[in-house]
């Protein structure tokens, strides 16, 4: 017998981002691959329609021009079904894709190892993921709380050019002839 109450070790920092592919929508999917060259924040999410589930993507909906400046995509993911999805997004006017990880139930979350078993539901938890598919980092925050928008932007601003999925900037001055 497994213990089911056993906290889910989430994904940790260097560690390959396992690709997946989910619903965005009832009639179309998304990758994680199609986001290769740039920063990716997976926010692992309850349920759409819960007070502090609706809160957390509230904030990141309200934030979008600043996720947009520092070159990220912000997916949402939870075991909540596409169509659940879309009536949600619909109703709070979402600028970013959310991501039904519904069957096989939670499969997703649980690579991630954001599965809460004893529930049936995502943990709440985000990870940061560069331009290369490498995990830069993650956390999980306790269930009924919205961790709010700061880690994630100070785990971006902490991402070379190069994990951005930018060329380096030459320091060389060059001679123009």
């Amino acid at each position: 017998m497994t213990d089911q109450t056993a906290a889910p070790t989430l994904i940790r920092p260097g560690t390959e981002a396992p690709d997946f592919e989910l619903r965005s929508a009832p009639d179309r999917t998304t990758t994680l691959r199609e986001y290769r060259g740039r920063p990716v924040v997976l926010v692992f999410y309850p349920a759409d329609w819960s007070p502090v589930c609706g809160d957390q993507i509230a904030v990141y909906n309200e934030m979008w021009r600043e996720f947009e400046e520092s070159g990220a995509q912000l997916l949402g993911i939870s075991v909540d079904g596409a169509w659940c999805h879309r009536a949600f997004s619909e109703a709070r006017k979402l600028r970013f894709p959310l991501l039904a990880d519904f069957e096989p139930k939670g499969a997703v979350s649980r690579r991630y190892g954001a599965y809460r078993e004893k529930d049936g539901i995502a943990e709440r938890a985000l990870v940061v993921i560069d331009g290369d598919g490498i995990v830069r980092w993650s956390y999980l925050s306790p269930i009924g709380v919205n961790p709010g928008a700061d880690g994630i932007f100070t785990a971006l601003d902490a991402l070379t050019p190069a994990q951005r999925g930018q060329p380096a900037k030459s320091g060389a001055q060059g001679n123009p002839s």
